[in-house]
């Protein structure tokens, strides 16, 4: 299946309109999730589109931008990842490992580019602050977008009008001479979401909520056995009984969501309920474990 020129138009200005989302709009369009919905969409396949998202999404839920920082381009990733995955019929896994996460890092050099970019409107902006010219500055800070969208839209578009053939020849390799680097790389990209949640937990104040994290845990490998076992006996009932209608629904991860909810609603309470008193000034505080983003720093 070959990329069409129209799904090229389509993933390429919405690589141009992304960063900006993430910068100023912040509709949350901009999540590596939706980047996969939508060039699951164009491409044709949802499933992998969503699968390759997902798992970009977890793979950068610990990865933040502090200050000036450039990161990954994880969205980026997810486009090329998912447009070459369905085009040749490539393992999502795959694709996650091969071309998402090399495509993701190799972004951030053009991130950069397009911050030193953006000095130039800047400096036209600090003519302008001199000049008293407000829509010359309004103008310039408008067209402070234009280094930002290229530098994702030019490389999206090389990468999907000419990268095809060089992909293909990869991915036969890889499922051919090397398969076994294949199967590590799919192995990898199945990993990768656990590393982003080692990476969050390395930040969040884990230690110090410790009983919070391990009934979460407990609770959801219960549920999702109870849920798992309650769905292969309605199947297997619905193989022996004729017009069997039970219906059995998987563990709906809205229910995991409400229980943290209620749990961090319970930690917020009993936290409202302590009164605030000073420390003493001659006693050392151990309460923070290093690394950890305390409450008071969020």
């Amino acid at each position: 299946m070959d990329i069409l020129w129209w799904q090229i138009l389509l993933l390429t200005l919405y690589a141009g309109y992304q960063i900006l989302d993430e910068l100023q709009i912040y509709s949350s369009l901009s999540a590596p999730v939706f980047a996969g919905l939508f060039a699951g969409l164009v491409m044709g396949d949802l499933k992998a589109g969503l699968i390759i998202g997902g798992s970009m999404q977890l793979t950068v839920l610990g990865v933040g931008t502090f200050g000036g920082a450039s990161k990954i381009d994880a969205n980026s990733g997810t486009i090329l990842a998912t447009a070459f995955s369905v085009a040749l019929g490539m393992n999502p896994e795959q694709a996650i490992a091969a071309i998402a996460v090399p495509v993701a890092s190799l972004m951030i050099q053009l991130d950069i580019l397009a911050r030193f970019a953006n000095t130039y409107f800047a400096h036209r902006i600090d003519k302008l602050v001199e000049d008293m010219n407000y829509k010359g500055i309004e103008r310039n800070f408008l067209m402070g977008a234009i280094p930002w969208s290229f530098s994702r839209m030019i490389p999206v578009f090389l990468a999907l009008a000419f990268g095809g053939g060089l992909v293909e020849k990869v991915v036969a390799v890889l499922n051919g001479d090397l398969k076994w680097l294949g199967d590590g790389l799919s192995v990898a990209g199945a990993v990768l979401p656990a590393v982003g949640f080692a990476i969050l937990l390395r930040y969040l104040p884990v230690k110090k909520h410790f009983p919070y994290l391990i009934l979460g845990f407990t609770l959801t490998a219960l549920l999702g056995t109870v849920f798992t076992n309650m769905q292969v006996l309605g199947t297997g009932v619905a193989g022996v009984v004729k017009n069997f209608e039970g219906i059995f629904n998987s563990l709906p991860m809205l229910a995991i969501a409400l229980v943290g909810f209620a749990l961090a609603a319970i930690s917020y309470k009993n936290g409202q309920m302590i009164p605030n008193s000073p420390a003493p000034k001659d006693v050392a505080s151990n309460d923070s474990d290093e690394g950890e983003i305390e409450d008071d720093e969020i």
